[in-house]
């Protein structure tokens, strides 16, 4: 303890306390600079070895802002107002192993004292006491936040690391409290300003009328800050229009003092933006009208300042007073809350004040400068967009088809049937497979029993016929007769057998499509004569059968065409003609429908019968905007028996 007073009091000889002072006086509003003097204090003055001011950013991050004894080099960062310092040397390393108790400080929000063992000796802490203790001080600094105060204390007794605390705690304190004294002023400046504008607020809404309300917000804003004449004017076309003027009931644009004031209003609309008279030593802006006005009824010092109302520019307000009150900043901030809050309410009395042919033409060409401005140009182009739309919808015309399933049927089919009773020896063709008028050979009949009963009959015949020749020889005319006719009867038979042979090979006696006949799969099969063994179809003879809705079967007629395309190839279209419609509705799939015949006007090789598809029928030219709603419209008609 002793050697810690020591040493404090030779530091304190080496520094003096009137030169710590000064270093405070010099800080100059620099954060960083007073950090470093308030930590150099505390330390020199509580007998702390070292100390630091640390933010903690993040979880990983701890930002230093100040430390002692103080290094050589440091980096001061200013951002939005705020001065951060950051330490280019090396951090020492009891405050790099002391960065876990600083973020528990600052969760609990309280004092936190810690050991700190030597490097190389953490096992042996429990066991001896330590000399080296960290302190941990949670702290709120103005325009920076939570901080905290971490101080390294080296003393033998308990008692004296104890009183060490106690007064880096109470100098910390004192600290924070003198923070808050500027705080606690702000806040009463704020409060000050707010009561004035909600006054200014206050005396508006109480008006039910633009003129009185006008009059009332530039007498009261010309009463709270001591003006001696208070204008506002609104835009109207291009220019500004003074509409009241605080303690004058009438006044005329033609007087002299209106003018210059509209002009004050024009200049500050111009460049919108505030405008004072005299001007600030850095302002960028142009005052004349208002040195003009100020030379010429003062000198006053006048401000102007622009009303905004939906991010425009809608009125000025201009304030005059003696010269010898210049606006502060502080006055200028209050007088535009005042101005803002009283905006939308005086900007609403302004519109619908005016007459219901003005309000008209104020709104159009409100409408008409904005559709043909250059902002929001998507919607725009939306907006033109729809609205081809809805006049193509209304005016534009296009073909209107009714939609109808369709199934291709033949007109007629030729049946091959089995021309005597036999046994199939071959079949030469399959289902589908094009065929020639009595040219193909569609199956061959086993004629091996006709040959053998063929030879029977030509052998009896020939034995007739011996039989005639002898009753000839021998006279006997009766005898003969009888013979002659048993030869006719066995060449009648043989001609028979000759021509079922002949018919073996089965032909078609047309061109066409075999639709019906697979039988290969029978070849040696029995059967008999007048059985169904191939059915053919011609492609001229194909036609379609649509199945039309009752809803579409009155625009349908008689001669009217269309396109069919098959499920099977639908990029083929193929073009029809209605011959037929149907008088009497059917049920099919649950719902009445008309069949309606159609005549193909051109075929293919690859149509068959039995194919299905989608057809369309050409009714004519309707307005798109019938052809869309037609069902929807038909069916609020049902439902409300319109």
């Amino acid at each position: 303890m002793k050697h810690l007073q020591k040493n404090q009091f030779q530091v304190l000889s080496d520094i003096a306390i009137t030169e710590l002072i000064e270093q405070f006086h010099k800080s100059d509003g620099n954060l960083g600079q007073f950090l470093m003097n308030m930590l150099t204090a505390q330390c020199l003055l509580c007998g702390a070895d070292s100390g630091a001011i640390l933010r903690m950013e993040r979880e990983s991050s701890v930002q230093v802002l100040a430390l002692y004894p103080r290094l050589e080099k440091k980096s001061v960062l200013r951002q939005q107002g705020k001065t951060t310092i950051t330490q280019n040397n090396t951090t020492p390393e009891w405050l790099t192993r002391s960065v876990g108790f600083g973020r528990e400080a600052l969760s609990a929000n309280t004092v936190i004292l810690k050991p700190l063992a030597p490097i190389g000796d953490e096992t042996e802490s429990d066991k001896k006491p330590a000399k080296t203790h960290v302190l941990m001080i949670p702290l709120t600094i103005a325009d920076i936040g939570k901080t905290v105060a971490a101080f390294l204390i080296t003393a033998n007794k308990k008692t004296d690391i104890e009183v060490f605390s106690q007064r880096l705690q109470l100098s910390v304190g004192l600290f924070d409290y003198s923070q808050s004294r500027p705080v606690q002023q702000n806040w009463q400046q704020s409060c000050q300003r707010l009561k004035q504008a909600m006054e200014t607020l206050s005396a508006v809404n109480q008006q039910k009328k633009f003129t009185s309300a006008a009059m009332a917000f530039c007498n009261e804003v010309a009463s709270q800050w001591q003006c001696e004449r208070l204008s506002i004017g609104f835009l109207k076309g291009r220019y500004v229009q003074l509409k009241a003027m605080s303690h004058t009931e009438d006044f005329s644009r033609k007087m002299k003092v209106v003018q210059d004031i509209e002009s004050v209003m024009e200049e500050c609309l111009d460049q919108d933006i505030e405008i004072l008279s005299p001007a600030p030593k850095d302002s960028a802006y142009i005052n004349r009208a208002a040195e003009k006005l100020s030379n010429r009824y003062g000198p006053l010092a006048i401000m102007s300042l622009p009303l905004r109302q939906d991010g425009k520019t809608i009125a000025v307000v201009t304030l005059e007073r003696p010269a010898d009150k210049i606006f502060s900043i502080d006055e200028i901030e209050t007088v535009r809350l005042a101005c803002e809050l009283c905006t939308a309410r005086l900007g609403n009395l302004y519109e619908y004040d005016r007459w219901i042919g003005a309000t008209i033409a104020v709104k159009s060409r409100n409408f008409a400068a904005s559709f043909l401005g250059p902002k929001h140009t998507w919607i725009k182009l939306t907006a033109i967009l729809c609205c081809a739309a809805i006049l193509f919808l209304i005016f534009g015309k296009g073909r209107f088809r009714a939609e109808a399933p369709f199934v291709l049927e033949a007109t007629y089919q030729q049946v091959v049937p089995a021309p005597f009773d036999g046994y199939l020896k071959t079949v030469e063709v399959e289902v589908g497979d094009t065929i020639e008028e009595n040219t193909t050979t569609l199956a061959c009949l086993d004629t091996a029993e006709l040959r053998l009963n063929l030879a029977t009959a030509k052998a009896e015949k020939a034995r007739y016929q011996k039989e005639a020749s002898a009753a000839m020889r021998d006279g006997e005319i009766a005898y003969r007769q009888i013979a002659e006719a048993n030869a006719d009867k066995v060449q009648a038979q043989i001609e028979l057998l000759e021509y079922e042979i002949g018919r073996a090979d089965i032909l078609s006696p047309i061109s066409g499509i075999v639709v019906k006949g697979d039988l290969k799969r029978r070849v040696g099969a029995p059967v008999k004569m007048g059985d169904v063994l191939f059915e053919v179809c011609p492609l001229e003879s194909l036609r379609a059968q649509l199945l039309v809705s009752e809803d579409q079967i009155l625009d349908i007629k008689v001669g009217q065409q269309g396109l069919l395309a098959t499920a099977s190839d639908p990029g083929q279209r193929i073009k029809f003609v209605v011959e037929r419609i149907n008088p009497v509705a059917e049920v099919v799939n649950q719902r009445n429908v008309f069949k309606v015949r159609v005549k193909l006007i051109e075929t293919y090789q690859w149509m068959r019968p039995g194919m299905e598809g989608v057809a369309k029928i050409s009714i004519g030219e309707r307005r798109y905007a019938w052809i869309w709603s037609r069902k929807i419209v038909n069916w609020i008609r049902m439902k409300l028996w319109l």
